[in-house]
């Protein structure tokens, strides 16, 4: 099964993202290939240069920046191919992020 791990943070979590942290995420994704899970994924660029896009009425409303408005926003995602929610459940907790930020963790619906 594949699951959605969606990793989030706000200005206090940011702070964390240094080397440091990079370091020790590339070691879990290391550990997580030892395992034979495989994985998937990337950080993303900051909010500020995200684009909004709606379709109403046959028009493109396009808008800068996120749309929700919270101070959690979404940093990265990994897809994660696990044999069940638990190992998925468990494999997520060991991801860094998780010390500094929030995760996010959903069953990707299968085709």
């Amino acid at each position: 099964m594949r699951y959605l791990l969606l990793l989030r943070g706000d200005d206090t979590a940011d702070e964390a993202a240094g080397p440091e942290m990079a370091r020790r995420c590339h070691a879990w994704g290391a550990e997580l290939a030892r395992r034979g899970i495989p994985q998937a994924g990337t950080d993303l660029r900051p909010p500020s240069e995200a684009k909004t896009l709606r379709v109403r009425d046959g028009g493109v409303l396009l808008t800068d920046g996120p749309f929700a408005e919270t101070k959690e926003q979404i940093g990265g995602y990994v897809v994660l191919e696990c044999p069940d929610r638990e190992t998925a459940v468990e494999v997520a907790s060991r991801h860094p992020w998780a010390e500094a930020g929030t995760l996010e963790l959903r069953e990707i619906t299968p085709s």
